[in-house]
């Protein structure tokens, strides 16, 4: 077995994986990063692409926004249409700030070519990943090119996603999950048209969930719900763009133009955080500690929020020498997961259709009568009341929309 040695050991070179090490490194820190498979492989997970002032100002500091400002596209607002009404929540108007419209992948490709071009480690297509002493003297063994390594460490940063190695590392006595599960997915189309409108938007209807969104002035994204069971191999490109334009109001889906999908996936929706977000020197980063549907944007950016707040405990114990810092990183993070879930339950719970779902039983609600429109359903009807067509209502989702500011390490 060979032996290495580092500072701090990331494991998983997702965007929150490398944007740490890219922040570390130009702290002078030390870091290797470990990931179970190619860079190609990575680069291919297509995901979202609506970023925070948050995220956009790490990758100023790491050094990896030129492209991004280059390209990307600044959005002020965005639209939620309610049936065929569409009612604009003007960001800028209400929070002074906008999000930038730039695809994940294109910030993961930027951030791998920072690494690589200033010689930074990363040991692609790991596999037999194993955590060891994460209370005392960390350490990971892994196989790599048919080679084993144990690589010694100070911490951990276990960025490596949902189902990685890192957060199972923790004895479960010491972790507490909450959870819920949606019935039902997304099903996304990625294809080479030009977006139906220069925002996003966000439709309810009768017929379910649907948002229209973009990587660029050429490529579109959009999704519909669907129920949980349902397969991609079920959706042919003309049955896709045919339900599509049946949740869109009117005179969107007449501009609508349609082509062969490049890429077409179902993403199961749920919600879910595991706490502490830390154990001993392991620290759970991204999606291996939080999963948040994708309405509203958050997961990407609650990742990059938890990647400021480590960044903040390592320079307290780097740079200044305060190892006290180190217990400071799961409360720090959680306060923001927090309100980053609660508004993406809250938005989704808006926006889909629960018809046949047990809603009110899981919440405890009963009702009575022939009528089958259930409590759950009436709060949510009243809830578009007041927050689509009121001032007040559209500034409380603007400024979550945005994000919370980030808390500083105090």
């Amino acid at each position: 077995m060979l032996n290495i040695q580092t500072t701090i050991a990331i494991i998983g070179a997702g965007p929150s994986g490398l944007l740490l090490g890219q922040l570390l490194a130009k702290q002078g820190i030390e870091n290797i990063i470990i990931e179970r498979v190619s860079g190609s492989h990575v680069l291919g997970r297509i995901r979202a692409g609506i970023l925070e002032q948050g995220i956009v100002g790490l990758a100023e500091q790491a050094g990896v926004a030129k492209r991004m400002q280059q390209e990307g596209k600044l959005h002020d607002g965005f639209e939620i249409a309610d049936g065929d009404t569409r009612i604009r929540i003007d960001i800028k108007a209400h929070t002074g700030s906008s999000v930038m419209c730039y695809g994940q992948t294109e910030l993961t490709k930027d951030l791998m070519e920072a690494r690589e071009s200033n010689g930074l480690t990363t040991y692609y297509e790991a596999s037999e990943v194993e955590l060891h002493d994460i209370t005392n003297s960390p350490s990971i063994t892994f196989t790599c090119q048919g080679e084993r390594f144990r690589l010694n460490c100070e911490y951990i940063a276990g960025c490596d996603g949902f189902h990685g190695v890192s957060r199972a590392s923790i004895p479960a006595h010491n972790r507490q999950e909450f959870e819920r599960v949606y019935p039902f997915g997304w099903l996304g189309v990625l294809s080479d048209t030009p977006p139906v409108n220069h925002e996003l938007i966000y439709a309810r209807s009768e017929r379910g969930f649907s948002l229209c969104s973009m990587r660029s002035s050429t490529r579109s994204r959009y999704y519909i719900q669907v129920p949980t069971y349902d397969k991609v191999e079920n959706w042919s490109d003309d049955l896709f763009w045919n339900e599509l334009k049946k949740r869109i109001p009117a005179e969107m889906a007449r501009r609508l133009i349609t082509g062969p999908s490049i890429e077409k996936s179902i993403a199961p929706l749920r919600s879910f955080v595991c706490e502490p977000m830390q154990y001993g020197k392991l620290f759970l980063v991204g999606d291996a500690a939080h999963i948040v549907p994708p309405t509203g944007a958050k997961g990407l950016n609650l990742a990059a929020s938890d990647v400021n707040a480590l960044i903040q405990v390592l320079q307290r114990i780097y740079l200044h020498n305060d190892k006290s810092a180190v217990g400071h990183y799961s409360p720090l993070a959680l306060r923001r997961v927090w309100h980053g879930e609660r508004f993406s339950w809250w938005l989704s719970n808006m926006l889909h259709n629960f018809e046949g779902e047990d809603v009110d039983e899981l919440q405890n609600v009963t009702h009575n009568g022939p009528n089958r429109s259930t409590m759950f359903e009436r709060f949510m009807e009243s809830e578009r009341r007041y927050f689509l067509y009121t001032e007040e209502g559209h500034k409380v989702i603007a400024t979550q929309y945005v994000g919370m500011p980030y808390e500083e390490l105090q």
